[in-house]
């Protein structure tokens, strides 16, 4: 997400690459295991440690593997990172982009290494979430002026004497801490470290009942385990967020999209048709992420069982005979 991320292995029938840290002079550098097998299709995807992203991915293998008769590589990489990767031609293709207009601007404009994909379908959205149970108890802690009113209630052993704003990675892309300063919020930005720690700790306060301010987005199955109410941050404007040190804003609400590497849409065939083609709801995006994320299948299991019983979907996806 320009904003966003997230982090759990995501296992299928590619090898997967776990690569993090932007600073990694040689994660573009990786190739797919098959490049030299003799007469094989091959085609290599970014996934994203979010889980959102690794149902896509998911899905999207199982239907070049079993549909297309592809040999299937996946790469984790930082977000950033990942569009150098896409540029090199190292990866083939990312299915969730949540807006990187400084990447977009290089790469698909300047240089027209990288070229749209389309829409997933999805609109990402992030915000500040705190927990229903507590909204209906103190209804204005929705609203970003009374949040210091809430301070000491919402103040853990990491944030010292502030209250606490949970974020996740912090490789995510966000502007919680330019939002606290220029908010002048009596908080401290606590990251987790992952979305999958960030999830166990929002479990945790639910599971106790007590109160918390997260950094949260949609699409998330979360949302089906903890009901949770977005704090409303002052209205996002066109080119509010343009300078990251001085965002006093919400987020906006992004339609997440797709992008390939440029050869690859012009020569890749059946994968880039189907690719180009994939676009599903976030209601089914959901469904294969709470089979990952929940119900502990793995991508491929929960994969196979979504194909299985949403063919009128995904059969559009697949190029035309």
């Amino acid at each position: 997400m320009r904003i966003h991320r997230k982090i759990a292995a995501l296992a299928s029938a590619g090898a997967l690459v776990a690569l993090t840290g932007c600073g990694a002079a040689d994660m573009t550098k990786q190739a797919s295991p098959y490049a030299n097998a003799g007469g094989s299709k091959t085609v290599t995807l970014s996934v994203q440690s979010w889980v959102g992203a690794q149902a896509n991915v998911a899905v999207a293998t199982y239907l070049l593997e079993h549909e297309l008769g592809y040999h299937v590589d996946t790469v984790q990489i930082d977000e950033v990172p990942a569009w150098d990767a896409l540029s090199q031609g190292r990866v083939d293709a990312v299915l969730e982009d949540w807006g990187h207009p400084d990447q977009e601007e290089r790469y698909v404009k300047d240089k027209k290494t990288i070229t749209p994909a389309g829409g997933l379908g999805v609109t990402g959205h992030i915000g500040w979430f705190v927990p229903t149970y507590f909204a209906k108890q103190h209804p204005d802690v929705t609203d970003w002026r009374n949040l210091n009113k809430y301070a000491d209630q919402l103040r853990t052993p990491e944030s010292g004497g502030k209250g606490q704003l949970l974020d996740g990675s912090p490789s995510y892309v966000t502007n919680d801490k330019a939002l606290v300063d220029n908010l002048k919020l009596d908080y401290q930005v606590v990251f987790s470290g992952s979305e999958a720690a960030q999830i166990t700790q929002i479990k945790q306060f639910a599971k106790e009942k007590k109160p918390f301010l997260s950094y949260w987005y949609k699409p998330q199955w979360l949302f089906q385990k903890v009901a949770m109410t977005e704090v409303k941050l002052p209205a996002y404007k066109e080119g509010c967020d343009a300078d990251a040190q001085k965002v006093a804003c919400a987020y906006p609400h992004t339609p997440l999209q797709k992008f390939m590497n440029a050869d690859f849409a012009r020569d890749g065939g059946d994968a880039a048709t189907l690719l180009k083609n994939f676009a599903w709801t976030t209601e089914q995006q959901d469904e294969v992420a709470l089979m990952i994320a929940d119900r502990k299948m793995t991508p491929e299991a929960a994969a196979e069982k979504w194909v299985e019983a949403n063919g009128p979907t995904w059969r559009k996806w697949l190029p035309k005979k």
